[in-house]
């Protein structure tokens, strides 16, 4: 198993974002956490990677517990975290904002091989890569967040609302986007509110309500589950 999570709960201030929260992914998945705004589903993958406490709870990552680990740690073993919002360096050239995705790297060789990988995923990034992050298209930055998350080498990729702001047209790209990465042999973590989109995806997904998972199974199960129909998918 990858990523093992175990009864975590999340409080901001006094009020539990999430409420004894336990799943799992396994080797080379691709599972979605779904739910409407504010179910806390960021929170999940904030707590993963460190960028939030918990309450209580424990989180295994290849067998090894990570919570309460250091960022730059929890990175250096391969969990790597694509927040809500890019989040780039606006004013960096595109080949800086990827350079600095291998930051903590020392495989000089292997970096610069993921780099001609990225280009190749992405051929748009290569004609832009003297451009300034923060000129790019949305799509063309999404392509970037990507990108540099994949320049640490992740084993697990945890993905947070990729398709937000993209024209319907870039959200259908995205789903091939997110196969291809994990044909790599990267598992993913994808959040997602666009509900087709992450079950056209993944493997298994787990929905979220209110801080606490309330139904979980196949992405054909979920597709078929009446209240999940209702309750995301407008059915």
């Amino acid at each position: 198993m990858l990523l093992r999570v175990e009864e975590i709960t999340v409080l901001y201030e006094k009020a539990k974002a999430l409420d004894n929260v336990s799943f799992e992914v396994a080797e080379g998945a691709v599972v979605t956490i779904i739910g409407s705004n504010g179910a806390g589903k960021s929170t999940i993958l904030k707590a993963l990677s460190g960028l939030k406490p918990l309450t209580s709870g424990k989180i295994w990552f290849l067998d090894r517990r990570i919570d309460g680990m250091a960022i730059h740690d929890i990175v250096k073993q391969g969990l790597i975290h694509i927040p809500e919002g890019r989040r780039l360096f606006p004013n960096l050239t595109v080949l800086s904002n990827l350079k600095l995705g291998a930051y903590l790297r020392k495989d000089k060789a292997d970096v610069k091989k993921d780099l001609d990988d990225v280009f190749g995923h992405f051929p748009r990034l290569n004609e832009r890569r003297s451009q300034k992050a923060g000129t790019l298209s949305g799509g063309e930055q999404q392509m970037l967040a990507i990108g540099r998350a994949l320049m640490a080498k992740p084993k697990l990729l945890l993905m947070d609302e990729p398709s937000l702001g993209l024209a319907p047209l870039l959200v259908n790209e995205l789903g091939p986007v997110i196969k291809n990465i994990n044909r790599l042999g990267v598992g993913v973590v994808l959040v997602e509110q666009n509900v087709p989109l992450a079950l056209r995806v993944a493997d298994t997904g787990y929905v979220l309500q209110v801080g606490r998972i309330i139904t979980q199974g196949t992405r054909d199960a979920l597709k078929g589950s009446e209240a999940v129909k209702k309750a995301y998918l407008g059915g």
